[in-house]
């Protein structure tokens, strides 16, 4: 039996854990100098699209994004090469009163030689989310 990728593993335990408002164990994921962009370049959550660097940058996104959602995340396809997976993800965010968001996302999990999280760039269109919001008569 053949030992389990150790990035299939923190993108996993990263969509579980965000999906349980798990906070520390989430952090947990990553290594102390990691980077983070969710979504990569610029949007309203990171106006000049320089992403979050270190943990405490990375709790900050958490504290802003994360645990202010409703999310129920599901990869469609996890790929592994060398230290890192690809995720095809779907994320769908519980707005409350049956109103939902969907954004589909790639996300790229790259792990150090500690299996923790070095780096996670996530890849998704803001603006289609944006105009989801509107059509739903918010923001």
């Amino acid at each position: 039996m053949s030992k389990a990728h150790p990035a299939v593993t923190a993108s996993e335990n990263s969509a579980k854990f965000a999906m349980a408002k798990d906070k520390e164990s989430w952090l947990g994921l990553f290594a102390e100098d990691a980077f983070l962009a969710d979504p990569v370049g610029k949007s309203m959550l990171d106006p000049e699209g320089k992403g979050h660097q270190g943990r405490a940058a990375i709790e900050r996104f958490w504290d802003n994004v994360i645990s202010k959602a409703n999310l129920t995340l599901v990869a469609s396809q996890r790929i592994a090469c060398d230290n890192t997976c690809v995720a095809v993800l779907q994320a769908t965010n519980d707005l409350g009163g049956g109103v939902k968001t969907v954004v589909d996302m790639v996300g790229l999990y790259e792990v150090n030689e500690d299996g923790k999280l070095s780096s996670l760039k996530v890849y998704w269109d803001f603006t289609k989310l944006m105009a989801q919001l509107k059509e739903l008569g918010i923001g």
